[in-house]
């Protein structure tokens, strides 16, 4: 008769050791190639919303982000804002300059679609509409969320836009606010970010934007 061999005890503890292993690199891989896996889905019925017609739901890669416009703090921009969103020119348009935790960056309309990218002119691009002159409020602070329409110089806005990721106060009065998150922003700090620089290859973009309204 063939006797069966005992397992040692450090035979058993390199044996729970690698099961556990295994189930870790497992773990980690799954969570690394699903990073929208904890972020919250959009419901609309839980969000208070004080005037629906200035309420615009931008889909992104990890979810919906839900902002309130501010036209009674800057009526041109926002005006301009829905303007790009109703007539759809928001979509496809790439989250191509990312700072990790800081903003996140979209909205050149000429050379900043995903599917039509232009590495060396992006950020660089507009509209048709020509430039607007900037409406700055030094009232208005710059909170986590806070929608703004980008720029070089001062009165030259036009397309383009950042969501800033957490407070920044030193943009207060320097840049014209349009609105904020009220819901997503954790679906923001998802976007992918570039390795080495702020622009970013092959990046994330607007899946849809459109106002509640429509």
């Amino acid at each position: 008769m063939i006797k069966k061999i005992k397992s040692s005890l450090s035979e058993k503890i390199l044996f729970i050791f690698l099961i556990s292993l295994a189930v870790f690199t497992f773990s980690s891989f799954y969570l690394i190639k699903n990073k929208c896996l904890f972020v919250k889905e959009l419901d609309l019925d839980k969000l208070k919303i004080s005037d629906p017609k200035n309420l615009a739901i931008m889909d992104v890669e990890c979810g919906k982000v839900a902002i309130e416009l501010y036209p009674q703090v800057s009526p041109k921009s926002v005006e301009r804002f829905k303007y790009f969103i109703n007539s759809g020119l928001y979509n496809n348009s790439a989250f191509y300059r990312v700072i990790e935790n800081t903003l996140v960056q979209a909205g050149d309309l000429e050379f900043g679609y995903h599917d039509n990218l232009n590495y060396f002119k992006i950020g660089s691009g507009g509209s048709k509409l020509g430039k607007l002159k900037s409406e700055l409020s030094n009232d208005y602070e710059f909170k986590a969320g806070t929608v703004a329409m980008a720029r070089g110089e001062f009165d030259t806005e036009d397309s383009e836009f950042f969501i800033i990721l957490k407070d920044i106060p030193l943009y207060q009065g320097e840049y014209t606010p349009v609105g904020k998150v009220i819901f997503g922003l954790n679906a923001l700090k998802k976007i992918k970010v570039g390795n080495k620089t702020d622009y970013v290859l092959r990046p994330d973009y607007i899946k849809e934007f459109q106002l509640l309204e429509n």
